[in-house]
C-alpha cells in the first residue's frame, strides 16, 4: 500500500445504512388474486400493492421469472463492429406463450428497453445500465475484461427489472425477452418532434419552477442529493484502494522470480530461498483474490449506486415537471374566462397524472431503499469476510516465511530480508 491515509472527515461520507428515513405508502393492501396479471400502470400500482419499509426480497422459491444474459460475440459490419449478448428467458407466467426464450441483444436494445420502460413509467426507479463507452481502468471496449464486466452489468440490470413487481410485467420487457428481431419494435413509439416538443415543455417547466414542492418530495430530493455525494467519495475511496492493491499485486509478483533466481546462485542458501520465493507466491496468489474481488463485488456494486443517484435525481426531475406542468394550466384556468371547460379537462388529467406520479414514486421509493441497502450491506459484508480470510492467510503465509529465515539464521549465521 502507499501509505496514504483516509482522511480524518472521511466518517461525515460514509453511508448511515441504518437511518430510517422511508417515507410511509399510502396505499390500499388489496392482494392480487392468482393467475391475475400485474397492472401496468403506476396508478394501478398504488392500488394492488404495499411496497413497504419492511418489505423482504422476493423468495426465490416463488420466483417465476428467471433471465441469463452471456455469451458475448463480436460482429463485425462495413461501418461498426459490435458485441452481442444472448438472453436466456425462463418463465412461469401464463402471458409468455412458451417457457423459455433465446434471443441475442446489444447494447443499444438494452438502451431502448430501458428508454421505453423510464417512458411508459416515468416516476418509477430503473436501474440503470452500465455506461456506454468508458468503464473505469478499461479504454477499450472490447477488450475481454472490458466485455465480461458489461456482461455481468447487463445480467444484472435485466434481473433487476424481472424482480421488480410493476416493470417485470411491462410489455416492452416481454417484446425485449421474446422478440427474434428488435427493429419493428424499435421503430414504434413517440417519434422525433414528439420526444423534442416534450424535451422542450420539460425545460420550460424546469424554468417556470415549482410553487411549492410536498414535503415528503423534498426529503426525498435532499436525501437524493446526499445519497449521491456519499455514494461517489466511498466509490472514489473504493477504486483508489483496488489501485494501490494492484500495484502491491504487480510489486509482488517480482520478488518471487527474484528469489527464485537468486537460489539458482546460492547452493547452502538455496532451499531457505526458494522456502521465501514460495511465500511471496502464495501472498501473490491471495492478493489477487483480493483484488479480484475488489474489482468484480465492492467497485461494481458502489458504481452502480452511483449510476443510480443519476437516476434518481431523473426522476425527482420528471416528478417536478408533471407538477410544474399541473400548476402553469391551473392559474391559465383561474385568469381566463374562455375556454374554460376545455382548460378545466386538461387541469383535471393533469391533476390524476400528478397524484400517479406521486404515489407511483412513494411506492418505489422504499422498495429501492429496501433494495439498495441490501444489495450495499451485502457487499459490504462480502468485502470484510473476504478480507478477514486475506489476512488469515497472510498471517500464515508469514508464519512460513519467518520459519525460512529463522532456519536460514540458524544453520548459515545469515538473515534473508525482503
Amino acid at each position: 500500500m502507499s501509505g496514504q491515509t483516509v482522511p480524518a472527515d472521511f466518517s461525515g461520507h460514509m453511508l448511515d445504512l441504518d437511518e430510517d428515513e422511508d417515507l410511509e405508502v399510502f396505499s390500499k393492501n388489496i392482494s392480487l388474486e392468482d393467475g391475475n396479471p400485474m397492472p401496468n400502470s403506476p396508478g394501478s400500482m398504488v392500488n394492488q400493492y404495499r411496497l413497504e419499509d419492511d418489505e423482504e426480497q422476493q423468495d426465490p422459491n416463488t420466483k417465476d421469472l428467471f433471465i441469463t444474459v452471456d455469451k458475448p460475440e463480436s460482429h463485425v459490419t462495413a461501418i461498426e463492429t459490435f458485441i452481442m449478448y444472448r438472453v436466456i428467458t425462463k418463465t412461469t407466467r401464463g402471458e409468455f406463450d412458451s417457457s423459455e426464450y433465446e434471443v441475442r441483444r446489444r447494447y443499444q436494445d438494452f438502451m431502448w428497453l430501458r428508454s421505453r420502460l423510464e417512458e411508459n413509467h416515468p416516476t418509477l426507479i430503473v436501474h440503470p445500465l452500465p455506461e456506454k463507452f468508458v468503464m473505469k481502468g478499461m479504454m477499450d471496449r472490447f477488450n475481454n475484461d472490458f466485455i465480461e464486466t458489461r456482461r455481468r452489468a447487463l445480467h444484472r440490470f435485466l434481473n433487476k427489472i424481472s424482480e421488480h413487481p410493476i416493470l417485470s410485467y411491462s410489455e416492452c420487457l416481454k417484446v425485449f425477452l421474446t422478440a427474434e428481431d428488435l427493429t419493428a419494435h424499435r421503430k414504434q413509439g413517440a417519434g422525433f418532434l414528439s420526444r423534442m416538443g416534450e424535451t422542450m415543455k420539460a425545460v420550460a417547466n424546469s424554468v417556470r419552477g415549482l410553487k411549492s414542492r410536498p414535503e415528503e418530495f423534498t426529503v426525498m430530493q435532499e436525501y437524493v442529493e446526499d445519497f449521491g455525494n456519499k455514494m461517489s467519495s466511498v466509490d472514489r475511496v473504493a477504486q483508489r484502494i483496488a489501485k494501490e492493491q494492484r500495484e502491491y499485486l504487480d510489486e509482488l509478483k517480482q520478488y518471487g522470480p527474484t528469489y527464485t533466481q537468486w537460489a539458482g546462485f546460492e547452493e547452502e542458501l538455496g532451499d531457505p530461498l526458494k522456502g521465501v520465493a514460495s511465500c511471496v507466491d502464495r501472498c501473490s496468489k491471495e492478493t489477487e483474490e483480493q483484488v479480484c474481488h475488489l474489482s468484480e463485488v465492492l467497485i461494481p456494486t458502489l458504481h452502480e449506486y452511483v449510476l443510480c443517484s443519476e437516476t434518481l435525481k431523473a426522476v425527482m426531475r420528471r416528478r417536478d415537471n408533471i407538477q410544474a406542468e399541473f400548476e402553469a394550466k391551473n392559474e391559465a384556468l383561474i385568469s381566463r374566462k374562455a375556454d374554460q371547460e376545455t382548460l378545466q379537462e386538461e387541469v383535471d388529467g393533469l391533476a390524476d397524472r400528478l397524484e400517479q406520479a406521486n404515489n407511483a414514486l412513494k411506492g418505489d421509493w422504499s422498495y429501492w431503499k429496501n433494495s439498495m441497502t441490501t444489495d450495499l450491506k451485502s457487499a459490504f459484508i462480502s468485502t470484510a469476510e473476504k478480507n478477514v480470510d486475506y489476512y488469515e492467510k497472510y498471517i500464515a503465509v508469514a508464519v512460513g516465511f519467518l520459519t525460512c529465515t529463522h532456519v536460514c539464521h540458524d544453520k548459515f549465521g545469515v538473515c534473508v530480508n525482503i
